[in-house]
């Protein structure tokens, strides 16, 4: 019997192209797969180790953040309380040479007020109005008692003029030179009979 005739056997290829066979190029491809993951997991790696530098970086932020919270919250109470502590220390002395000033501006004014002074009446004489009263607040604030301004109508008396009696021509001049200005001190005429015992203050002008 001939090769020919020969029936065929099993797991033989009559073709003789091997398409069945273990070793066959298909089977070869089919292994060729197992790679691919390892090129997926490699591209990974970056965003992993992104995310542990961001990671790394909010830490120190945050350890930055405690330290800072820590450092700052002590000092400034520390000093906001030694700048308390100081300041009623320092502004006492203050205190004190503003009330001895003033203390002493009180002996000072009562103790040059000569209390047996005569009162002061004032006469507006002249054609401004409230002459009288503005003559009065500088008599009151040199420390003389003065009665209330009136008005009065005379043609023989031209400028400022302080009338005086008897022994108080000194009290005239003294007040004369307080207020200041142009003042004439003259007697008190005898037909001048107002403000019995006081100072005639008679204004014209300012």
């Amino acid at each position: 019997m001939t090769t020919s005739d020969r029936p065929d056997q099993p797991g033989e290829d009559p073709s003789g192209t091997g398409t069945n066979s273990p070793d066959s190029g298909t089977s070869g491809s089919r292994r060729a797969r197992p790679p691919a993951p390892a090129r997926s997991e490699a591209a990974h790696l970056p965003l992993r180790a992104g995310a542990m530098l961001l990671l790394a970086i909010a830490v120190v932020f945050i350890g930055l953040g405690w330290h800072s919270a820590a450092t700052g919250d002590s000092d400034p109470e520390a000093g906001l309380e030694a700048a308390q502590s100081r300041q009623p220390t320092s502004s006492s002395p203050a205190t004190t040479t503003s009330s001895g000033a003033e203390t002493s501006a009180s002996s000072s004014t009562s103790t040059s007020v000569d209390p047996d002074r005569p009162r002061v009446c004032i006469f507006n004489a002249g054609t401004v109005g409230g002459l009288g009263q503005t003559y009065r607040k500088l008599v009151d604030d040199a420390g003389w008692t003065t009665a209330t301004p009136s008005n009065l109508q005379s043609a023989s008396i031209t400028e400022n003029t302080i009338f005086y009696t008897g022994t108080q021509q000194e009290y005239a001049e003294q007040l004369a030179e307080e207020l200041g200005g142009d003042i004439s001190v003259d007697p008190r005429p005898a037909a001048f009979s107002q403000c019995q015992g006081g100072l005639v203050l008679i204004v014209v002008t300012r």
